[in-house]
């Protein structure tokens, strides 16, 4: 990881080698595709998916992807995350492997949804009776 901060997405992504850098395409694309409305940002030093509140965070480090899809984006996949070292939100995919991008659809999609119930709905205006 960079000891900066980026200023947007493309400027963290094109911190990293090449290799490096299709990964994180591949994740922001995928992320992009499942929240099409959900913003980014850089929060944390980390590009950020925002909907409702942070959906998901993502990070390159010498080793590994970082994906940080919140404690109940872990919680939801235990089973499915065994075989990565996991942390109370957080998930480390090794630069070596494979990178599982249907397990991280399938947590994206979870937290897509998740954070549309956070939405809080439009107040209806109080009709005032006419005079």
């Amino acid at each position: 990881m960079i000891n900066q901060e980026a200023k947007n997405i493309d400027e963290f992504i094109g911190w990293f080698p090449p290799e490096v850098q299709k990964i994180l395409q591949n994740i922001r694309h995928l992320i992009q595709e499942l929240a099409p409305e959900a913003t980014e940002a850089i929060k944390y030093a980390m590009p950020t998916f925002i909907l409702n509140g942070n959906l998901v965070h993502f990070a390159a480090f010498k080793n590994h992807i970082g994906f940080y899809p919140a404690p109940t984006g872990t919680a939801a996949f235990k089973e499915d995350l065994a075989p990565y070292k996991t942390g109370k939100g957080s998930i480390q995919f090794q630069l070596n492997e494979p990178i599982p991008y249907d397990l991280i659809r399938k947590i994206v999609l979870f937290r897509v949804e998740e954070n549309r119930k956070k939405a809080k709905p439009a107040k209806k205006k109080k009709s005032v009776p006419a005079s």
